[in-house]
């Protein structure tokens, strides 16, 4: 059908075309995602493969492929403590099929510690759900002389800057838990950068580092298998799948590194896909093998809406701002 405009000039003709295009193209954009998915979802973990990012998210990824009846397939993008994985989803089309497998690091610790951030952590990302949270553990290789925190202490004035501990990258959770410690406990430890989980633990094993902060989930086997020693839990209460292991609060008070996984997208991504993902992440995490696989992780099971998770990605962004800088830890 063509349509007619009479008694108007150039500009109100151009005004009028331009308003029924993005009127058209609104009406497309909705149209899709009300079909959404239609294809296979992308979820960007932005650390290395066998890392305890993985444990927590293919359960959780299956189950969701289930009920969106689309596969849903996580792929590692790691570098930078996280901050390329995330980078790249910040600039995907935000059409709900590339997410990020979200974590504390890259979102709020990484602008704390970065001079220049490729990405901003709340323009760029539409939060969709907080995961879970957990807490670190300092664990050290059983043939230190070192059985409690007293302990790695003394051991840690005793052999000053030769104590090394491996971590997933500069200005990571497990960075600054060691950077924390040291300047509370007044020691000088050897920081020891890695690109994720699963190549610290390879050292740690191996002998080349001493001790390390990691997540609970990532270091349950060994602590069970006794290949490392527990010292501390980086909470402020203790974990209870480590009731007889202390905070390090407890020597320390006001110790607390608290980390956290979630599901992201781009910012602009329409508010019905990332409801949507919201509510069926949140069932998924109502399942009862779903709680007990996670808890016997060590982790608490969260499922938080969009709002809430952008509340604590703002808490934590100004949290880690006074952390690093009580830390005297400069931006690279």
């Amino acid at each position: 059908m063509t349509t007619y405009f009479f008694g108007l000039n150039r500009l109100e003709k151009n005004l009028i075309g331009l308003t029924k295009l993005l009127i058209a193209m609104s009406v497309t954009t909705s149209a899709v995602a009300a079909d959404y998915p239609t294809r296979t979802i992308t979820v960007i973990n932005p650390w290395t493969a066998g890392g305890p990012a993985d444990t927590v998210a293919r359960p959780i990824l299956q189950k969701l492929s289930e009920a969106l009846k689309q596969p849903v397939v996580l792929e590692n993008k790691a570098g930078a403590n996280g901050v390329i994985g995330a980078n790249y989803v910040a600039r995907a089309t935000p059409d709900g099929y590339t997410l990020l497998f979200s974590h504390v690091g890259p979102i709020t610790i990484s602008p704390a510690v970065q001079k220049e951030m490729p990405f901003d952590s709340v323009r760029d990302f539409a939060p969709i759900t907080q995961i879970v949270s957990a807490p670190t553990v300092l664990v050290v290789r059983p043939d230190l002389p070192i059985h409690n925190l007293k302990e790695f202490v003394e051991y840690a004035r005793a052999n000053p800057g030769k104590l090394s501990y491996g971590s997933v990258g500069t200005g990571s959770t497990t960075h600054l838990a060691g950077e924390i410690l040291a300047t509370m406990a007044n020691v000088n430890m050897l920081h020891v950068p890695y690109k994720g989980a699963a190549p610290v633990m390879t050292d740690l094993l191996g002998g080349q580092i001493n001790c390390t902060f990691l997540n609970i989930a990532a270091l349950m086997p060994y602590i069970k298998s006794g290949q490392v020693r527990p010292i501390g839990v980086s909470t402020l209460k203790r974990s209870p799948l480590l009731s007889e292991l202390p905070a390090i609060a407890e020597t320390y008070p006001g110790f607390e590194v608290n980390s956290w996984y979630g599901m992201m997208a781009p910012a602009k991504t329409p508010a019905n896909i990332v409801n949507l993902l919201q509510k069926e992440v949140a069932k998924i995490l109502q399942m009862p093998e779903i709680i007990q696989t996670l808890q016997a992780a060590g982790l608490s099971v969260e499922g938080t809406t969009p709002e809430q998770y952008a509340e604590q990605i703002k808490r934590d962004l100004s949290r880690w701002q006074t952390a690093v800088a009580k830390a005297g830890i400069q931006k690279q």
